[in-house]
């Protein structure tokens, strides 16, 4: 179907058909907002956009989204008929939106052209399953955070006459932790279109464990109430020459996957020493309950989530580990403790530095 609207439509056509589907859509949603509000018109034009991400070439995709955004701040944001936005809680709303806009129509068209790449039935099967996923997280992963701020804004808005001191420092730490998500979830998904693109090159510099694992944690530390980080490093470890930016969202995904799945009061701990092959060997540990070992097989894989599990996610996290590891030339691997927990070990070929080293660079 999207095949044969891209041969039937033109460049030209496909701008001025999304142009006019936004402006469409946009003046039904004007007509109705007294009864559904501009918060709702904002789901609806990222339907559209979705929608035209379907069928159309990426340019017009992009400027759909763009068009909408515009569209909804002159025509329904308050107050209306003028792209100045007064409230702070509207603003944040615009700004998201606008990046919603981009990624969903972005992603919506990559997972496209994979699926036109397809040869063979197998890859066709697993394209629509990243398609159907992709679309899944989008439309709950995103979505949830995106209701957490704005029923927060919503509140701050309302009830600003109402409310004490405690209660507007709660609902601002709630919309916190909801961007924290958000950007979390959309970094997920962009990562994954890194690895998927094949294009990834580690870029290597001298980095130092002790800075690397204590900045992690302290990202985590919201996350991380109630759940005590041992963290237990070889004394006088050296530098070791690898991608830092690779290896701390490797750690940031281990250490909060564990973070969501253990209970409270369980401990994390991370290890990291040298072996004597020069690599960098890390370790990411828990007394939490482990993984079902019929299911340890299958968690580096995309999409994959626990069975018997409540706490959400993609199934992204733990094959952008995966990935990442590899892509420097690296290895992880996952096994139960012999009494509770699991553990998670990674292992680095890297360079390891002295002063000369360092100096001559």
């Amino acid at each position: 179907m999207s095949n044969f609207l891209l041969h039937k439509f033109g460049k030209k056509q496909q701008f001025i058909l999304s142009i006019f589907l936004i402006l469409f859509v946009a003046a039904i949603s004007f007509v109705l907002s007294n009864f559904i509000g501009y918060k709702v018109v904002a789901f609806l034009l990222l339907v559209t956009v979705s929608l035209i991400a379907m069928f159309f070439d990426i340019v017009p995709v992009l400027l759909a989204a763009f068009l909408s955004a515009i569209v909804w701040n002159y025509f329904f944001i308050p107050p209306r008929f003028t792209f100045a936005i007064q409230s702070t809680e509207n603003v944040i709303l615009f700004l998201m939106y606008f990046v919603i806009a981009m990624v969903n129509g972005a992603l919506t068209f990559k997972i496209r052209e994979a699926e036109k790449k397809a040869n063979k039935k197998t890859e066709k099967e697993n394209t629509l399953k990243l398609y159907n996923t992709l679309l899944n997280s989008l439309s709950h992963e995103l979505r949830t955070p995106i209701s957490t701020i704005i029923g927060a804004t919503d509140t701050l808005q309302e009830e600003k006459d109402k409310l004490s001191e405690n209660n507007r420092t709660e609902l601002i730490s709630e919309i916190s932790k909801a961007s924290l998500r958000l950007n979390r979830q959309v970094g997920n998904l962009l990562n994954m279109s890194r690895l998927e693109s094949g294009f990834l090159q580690p870029k290597t510099d001298w980095c130092d464990v002790n800075e690397l694992i204590y900045d992690v944690v302290n990202q985590l530390k919201d996350i991380l109430q109630n759940k005590p980080v041992e963290i237990k490093i070889k004394e006088n470890i050296p530098l070791v020459k690898l991608d830092y930016g690779l290896l701390e969202q490797v750690l940031l995904n281990l250490i909060h996957n564990a973070a969501i799945y253990i209970p409270k009061y369980a401990v994390i701990t991370v290890r990291a020493t040298i072996s004597k092959e020069n690599k960098l060997v890390l370790i990411v540990e828990d007394t939490g309950e482990g993984f079902p070992e019929n299911e340890i097989n299958h968690v580096f894989e995309k999409f994959y989530r626990l069975k018997n599990t409540n706490t959400g996610g993609t199934g992204l996290g733990l094959s952008i580990v995966k990935g990442f590891v590899e892509a420097m030339k690296g290895t992880i691997t996952l096994k139960n403790g012999e009494e509770f927990g699991s553990i998670f070990t990674i292992e680095i070929p890297t360079e390891i530095a002295n002063l000369n080293d360092i100096k001559h660079e």
